[in-house]
């Protein structure tokens, strides 16, 4: 069982249990995702569900590893570094529920 979460601009493929990075949404304990994609309840069937959410409790807030970006121009004696770390939140997928059926996590 899995869900195709979007959050943040970006899209998650989650499963009761896991524990994925998002981007920073702010929220004490739990959050809730209305915007659900695609559910997958069995072996190789998906489909659009008329009402799901998943539900999820946060773990931690961090921020990831160092990118570095550099610019170059040739010839021209120009070089820029700059770097850049992202903030994340850490979050366990509690349950999903999807047109009255709950899966949670065993």
């Amino acid at each position: 069982m899995y869900a195709v979460i979007r959050t943040g601009g970006k899209q998650y493929r989650v499963a009761p249990g896991d524990v994925v990075k998002i981007e920073t949404v702010p929220g004490a304990e739990t959050v809730e995702f209305s915007d659900v994609l695609a559910v997958s309840g069995e072996e190789g069937a998906i489909a659009k569900p008329s009402s799901a959410k998943v539900t999820a409790e946060i773990v931690g807030q961090g921020r990831g590893e160092k990118i570095l970006v550099f610019h170059l121009k040739r010839k021209k004696q120009y070089k820029k570094l700059q770097g850049h770390r992202q903030n994340f939140t850490e979050i366990r997928i509690k349950a999903i529920e999807a047109d009255g059926k709950t899966y949670t996590a065993s």
